[in-house]
C-alpha cells in the first residue's frame, strides 16, 4: 500500500507553522492540537523544515526560556526528508526507522499534500496483521 492510499482515508487539515513564528506560537499549536511535530513553511508551497517536540526540548536546554522567543527557523530540523504519495508504507517506515525520526511530510511535485507520523504507519501495520490473523481464523474454522 502507498502513502497516497493511507492519506485518502483522512480528513482535516495539516497543521503547520511559519518559519518566522515564535517557538512559543508553535508550542501553542503542538499543545492545543495534541500533536508531536509541525511542518514549517517559509512562504512557498515547499516545506522549510519540521519543528518537533524534540527540537523544542533541545532549544530549551541550549537557550533556556529565551528559546520560546526565537523564530521557529532557528530551532527547526532542516533540511527536511520527504516522501511522495507513491512511496510504499514499508519504505516510509524503514526510512523513519533508519533515520530515527517520527514525522515525514508528503510532497507531490513540490507541494505538501500530507504529513505522516510513525504512529500512522505502525497503526496501519497492526491493522493489516490483525486482518490477516482474522482471515486465517475464519479459514481454519471453515476447513
Amino acid at each position: 500500500m502507498t502513502i497516497a492510499r493511507l492519506l485518502a482515508g483522512r480528513s482535516g487539515e495539516v497543521w503547520s507553522c511559519h518559519a518566522e513564528d515564535t517557538v512559543a506560537d508553535a508550542v501553542e499549536i503542538l499543545s492545543t492540537r495534541h500533536i508531536g511535530a509541525l511542518p514549517v513553511r517559509d512562504g512557498t508551497s515547499a516545506v522549510a523544515g519540521i519543528l518537533s517536540e524534540r527540537d523544542v526540548v533541545h532549544a530549551l536546554k541550549a537557550h533556556g526560556e529565551d528559546a520560546l522567543r526565537l523564530p521557529v527557523r532557528a530551532v527547526m530540523t532542516a533540511p527536511v526528508v520527504t516522501v511522495s504519495p507513491e512511496t510504499s508504507i514499508m519504505e516510509a517506515l524503514a526510512l523513519m526507522t533508519r533515520r530515527r525520526f517520527r514525522h515525514l511530510p508528503v510532497l507531490d511535485q513540490g507541494t505538501m499534500t500530507g504529513f505522516i507520523s510513525i504512529g500512522d504507519l505502525v497503526k496501519y501495520r497492526i491493522d493489516r496483521i490483525e486482518a490477516e490473523a482474522d482471515a486465517m481464523r475464519v479459514y481454519i474454522q471453515s476447513a
